[in-house]
């Protein structure tokens, strides 16, 4: 039996629906000793700013229970050198790229939106909303609906790729973040994001990261962001793509069956850096195992 795996996300089409989260595989070139990056269905590479960003002081990582946090602070080559330097590799493999943007304002996101939608091989743009507005007092985009819709609305104003926005956990209620967004023209949304933790060294009585406090990630944070990706998917009509913990194919295929239309690896790449192909490999064996010739068939099966 032959099993479909592709799936479209808001005009982004996939051959499979696993794709690598920002911040966890480079750019793409740098895995590619480790797996054949033509299995996976897209790449989404490092957080890109208008400008190169050094990032946090270290420490910035740090090992927690079933997890980590980390501080890096968004470090990055900037979007020109990711044009001249990072693309053209990009460029001649299969997967699909996914460029994920951030910025401190909403005109830094137009203009980064901008540079990559003239640029030959970016498929998507993923928009990281959970970074502080600086001319709102550092409050974070992806924490008000307003703040959210506005930069959302920008960059489909500029761009003719698909936009997806990666949303944060780290609020009250992520569907109306989730409704916000897809008001003001969102194609998808990819959630979530990390969880704010901090971790404390009780010998020195001080913070374990520099930045005191960071993004927790890994599996710890899973059944957090299923419910979540769970609550977004009834809550809005656009695709979703589950992100948060997934380790293997099984962590996959619960988000799968939770609605999500795709999935993305982050944390389980800097354990075993060939995961994401174990993971389309897991997902097409319980398809076979379960008489499952379309993905589709799996995906928003959820009984409750």
């Amino acid at each position: 039996m032959n099993v479909r795996m592709g799936v479209d996300i808001g005009g982004l089409t996939l051959k499979n629906p696993v794709m690598t989260a920002s911040g966890t595989f480079g750019y793409g070139e740098e895995y590619a000793g480790y797996l054949d990056l033509n299995r996976l269905g897209a790449i989404v590479v490092k957080g890109l700013s208008l400008n190169p960003r050094e990032g946090n002081p270290p420490p910035r990582i740090i090992e927690t229970a079933s997890g980590m946090l980390n501080a890096v602070g968004l470090q990055n080559v900037g979007v020109k050198e990711f044009i001249d330097k990072k693309l053209p590799y990009l460029r001649t493999i299969e997967p699909a790229v996914v460029a994920n943007i951030f910025g401190e304002s909403v005109e830094d996101y137009v203009k980064v939106a901008q540079i990559l939608s003239d640029a030959k091989g970016v498929d998507a743009l993923e928009v990281n909303i959970s970074c502080p507005n600086v001319r709102r007092g550092g409050i974070a985009f992806g924490s008000d609906p307003t703040l959210a819709g506005e930069v959302t609305k920008a960059v489909k104003g500029v761009s003719r790729l698909p936009v997806i926005v990666k949303l944060t956990p780290n609020v009250t209620d992520i569907t109306e973040i989730a409704r916000s967004v897809e008001a003001a023209g969102a194609d998808a949304l990819s959630l979530i994001n990390t969880l704010t933790g901090m971790s404390i060294d009780i010998e020195k009585r001080v913070p374990h990261l520099e930045h005191v406090t960071g993004g927790l990630s890994g599996p710890a944070i899973k059944p957090v962001a299923l419910r979540m990706v769970w609550e977004t998917v009834n809550a809005v009509s656009i695709p979703v793509i589950g992100v948060g913990g997934i380790m293997n194919a099984s962590d996959a295929i619960e988000f799968l069956i939770a609605g999500a239309r795709a999935v993305q690896v982050g944390t389980a790449n800097f354990i075993n850096p060939s995961v994401a192909v174990d993971i389309i490999d897991g997902i097409e064996r319980y398809l076979l195992d379960n008489n499952i010739d379309d993905i589709h068939d799996l995906i928003g099966t959820l009984r409750i």
